[in-house]
């Protein structure tokens, strides 16, 4: 359109004429006219087609307006010039150029980019303008080439912060001399300290190392003495990145700067505290560090491990197996575990672990404390959902951890997942699809359609009166003094910010679920004293002599009641995996045992009655091992 500019000029000058556009207007429609392509606020960039000076209007291709007819004097007043030069202007006319520019020349691209933007572009502006158009692999990976030649060029400077600008300038600096700029002029430890790393990155290509380190280490050795107080972990950041300068450097230890064992020293008591403070990419560093200026480096890790985000957790445990400590670790995770004390942030961690190193801890009570983990945190009011969409997410989690239970321990963990405030009702119907089809047995509990022998057991009296009295004490006391704490705090008004009132009503929660519990439980129970027990084959009220074909040892086994346990006299609820390998069997009989962690072998020796003729129960001796005769 640029030759046709002299007779457009005539053509506006008869329009001035008649007053349908100003001299002004006349000017910057020469311009629009010269250049083709132009910008609106609102439609963004288009291409100029036809310039109709009888009519007086541009008819323009806007990227969502196709053809659109614009007045040339509102055309003067809205429209910005673009230049041909202009990178939207080259991706109409010259597109192919532009893809083996980005293919071969990443910098001439970026530089006509910039260009095109006063000089200057924020990344996601830079990928706005290429991407889908210019660059249709993958960006990410385009950008990285692209940065490493940035840096190296004098001409670009490059900021450690994506939000700012990349900006061109004519006249070349160093690499040094614009990290050294950008060194000084950064404001504050953390500052300093990303643009020291940078330092650290392009070490290689400094053209005064020494001079560099000197400066670098001297400026950050007394900021770091302003912030071991204050921002510990901002201090042992700038520590690490300092001491790999004077590595690199070969320089010696400035006398009488701080260390990083000085910071752990003052930091062991908050160990999780500082370590989250610490981006997650230099956690595995920093516990290293903590190791070598710590001799109890162990407790401390160990006692801070259930109290950290899941990630941490995860460096914190290979810090401990790194160093030999696998053992203490999964005692520790066994006692939390059986104790329901561990969090869900270090549940997460084992749920995604699950290898065979903790396969003797991974197990039904596992998936128990989770629940119970979780039902603390909404107490709490704790916003985490992470332990809690890993279970739904992770198909195959519910089943590895209750596959070695029993049948009763699975119905019991079906009967906990129903009364779970955790999950709503369509997630539960989820879970426990997954349960019913590894274990169809469960069917008929799930679904209600039970048979008479599945809703009853065994127990014995004195079980049966414990359960009685638990079930006493909740209904006639703790539900009540509950009742009177909720209404307590009710009279405190506000229920949207009084925290008694909620706690109140999550305890009621609690003991109404543990109430529906204790009132199933006893509807199945059926009390006997285990008189007349058959003695011909093992069966519940019978005392067992067996050896150990593993370790040619005897044992003794009181099969007895559901709730009855006491394993220090040898005594086992007949729902147990060995109890339910025996029943049924005669002496000389063998039978098999497949536990949690292992397979044993058992023969029958012989089978007395627990209760003898004179209704007194036969001894229970504790089930001492002794070397099995001939």
């Amino acid at each position: 359109m640029g030759t046709e500019n002299i007779s457009m000029k005539d053509e506006f000058e008869k329009l001035v004429a008649t007053g349908k556009i100003s001299r002004p207007q006349m000017d910057a429609l020469l311009q629009l006219t010269d250049n083709g392509y132009c910008w609106h606020r609102s439609w963004g960039f288009g291409k100029i087609t036809t310039v109709d000076a009888v009519f007086g209007q541009f008819l323009i291709d806007f990227q969502t307006k196709k053809r659109h007819k614009m007045d040339l004097a509102f055309a003067a007043e809205s429209l910005k010039p673009i230049s041909k030069d202009h990178i939207f202007a080259r991706k109409v006319s010259d597109i192919e150029n532009l893809r083996q520019m980005a293919a071969l020349h990443h910098l001439d691209l970026i530089k006509l980019v910039l260009q095109s933007f006063s000089n200057k572009a924020t990344v996601d502006q830079i990928q706005q303008v290429l991407v889908p158009d210019v660059i249709k692999d993958d960006w990410k990976k385009w950008l990285e080439a692209a940065k490493r030649e940035l840096k190296k060029d004098g001409h670009f400077q490059v900021p450690l912060k994506k939000s700012e600008p990349i900006v061109y300038q004519v006249k070349e600096s160093s690499l040094q001399d614009r990290l050294m700029i950008d060194f000084r002029a950064a404001k504050g430890l953390k500052a300093r300290h990303m643009v020291a790393n940078e330092i650290l990155r392009n070490f290689s290509d400094l053209n005064d190392k020494a001079g560099v380190s000197k400066e670098v280490i001297a400026a950050l050795n007394v900021e770091i003495a302003t912030h071991q107080r204050t921002q510990p972990s901002v201090a042992l950041e700038a520590i690490f990145v300092r001491d790999d300068i004077r590595e690199a450097s070969g320089l010696p230890a400035t006398e009488g700067e701080i260390t990083s064992t000085q910071i752990w020293q003052q930091e062991i008591r908050k160990l999780g505290h500082l370590l989250e403070a610490i981006p997650g990419a230099k956690h595995h560093r920093a516990l290293q560090s903590f190791k070598a200026a710590t001799p109890t480096w162990e407790d401390s890790l160990v006692h801070a491990l259930n109290n950290v985000s899941t990630k941490l957790a995860t460096e914190m445990a290979d810090a401990l197996i790194e160093g030999g400590k696998l053992d203490r670790l999964k005692e520790v995770l066994s006692r939390l575990i059986s104790q329901h004390q561990a969090s869900t942030d270090l549940l997460l961690w084992l749920a995604k672990e699950r290898s065979d190193t903790y396969a003797d801890i991974l197990g039904p009570e596992v998936f128990r404390a989770m629940l119970t983990s979780m039902e603390r945190d909404q107490f709490n009011e704790k916003r985490s959902n992470k332990l809690r969409d890993f279970i739904l997410d992770d198909h195959t989690l519910l089943v590895e951890l209750i596959g070695s239970a029993d049948l009763e321990i699975i119905k019991d963990l079906t009967r906990a997942l129903q009364l779970s405030p955790c999950f709503d009702d369509m997630d539960k119907r989820s879970l426990l699809a997954r349960i019913v089809k590894t274990y169809p047995a469960t069917q008929s509990m799930i679904s209600g359609e039970a048979t008479k022998q599945e809703l009853t057991y065994q127990v014995s009296w004195e079980s049966l009166e414990r359960r009685k009295n638990e079930y006493a004490e909740l209904v006639q006391k703790s539900i009540p003094a509950n009742s009177k704490e909720i209404a307590i705090a009710r009279s405190y008004g506000d229920l949207r910010e009084n925290h008694e009132y909620k706690a109140a009503k999550e305890m009621q929660k609690i003991l109404m679920r543990r109430k529906s519990e204790l009132e199933s439980q006893l509807v199945r129970a059926r009390g006997t004293d285990f008189a007349n027990a058959k003695t011909d084959v093992v069966s519940i009220g019978t005392i067992v002599d067996v050896t150990d074909l593993d370790n040619n040892t005897t044992e003794k086994f009181s099969v007895l009641g559901a709730w009855d346990s006491d394993p220090d006299k040898g005594v086992i609820s007949y729902l147990t995996l060995v109890a339910q390998a025996l029943l049924g069997h005669k002496p000389g009989e063998e039978v098999e045992v497949q536990s949690e962690s292992e397979k044993k072998r058992y023969r029958i020796e012989s089978i007395t009655a627990f209760k003898t003729a004179d209704s007194q129960p036969a001894a229970a001796p504790a089930p001492v091992k002794q070397p099995a005769t001939a």
